[in-house]
């Protein structure tokens, strides 16, 4: 079994609201803090189970504001909302990574779906079918 790529440089931008992560090849990821909420490991958010997924909307102004290292495998990223629960292995972050453009889309298509939205100031509301 691979080990997964390990960080090699972690820098929380707060004014952009952005966790830049740098790998050994150089490999850099700016990811954005609401990015990461709506993404977290959590069982709040993940829930317990398949199908228990619960959708985060209105994170749009989320910022992160302490990460705590979690032995010598993950981050402990505590939010602004006060969400702290989500450990974030070496492994998740790099899929966050990876994957982001496509998660995201997904993220967006779920929340246009609900007729939720990112902002929690903006109701959306449906009218008709």
């Amino acid at each position: 079994m691979t080990q997964p790529p390990i960080p090699t440089g972690i820098e929380l931008h707060k004014r952009t609201k952005m966790l830049e992560l740098v790998y050994s090849d150089n490999e850099r990821y700016s990811l954005s803090c609401e990015y990461l909420r709506v993404y977290s490991p959590s069982a709040e958010v993940r829930g317990h189970g398949p199908g228990q997924e619960v959708l985060q909307t209105g994170k749009i102004n989320i910022a992160i504001d302490a990460i705590h290292p979690v032995g010598s495998y993950a981050l402990q990223l505590v939010f602004s909302d006060g969400h702290d629960s989500g450990i974030f292995s070496w492994d998740y972050l790099y899929q966050l990574c990876t994957n982001e453009k496509d998660w995201w889309q997904d993220y967006l298509d779920r929340l246009a779906a609900a007729g939720a939205n990112r902002d929690p100031d903006i109701q959306v509301v449906r009218i008709g079918n």
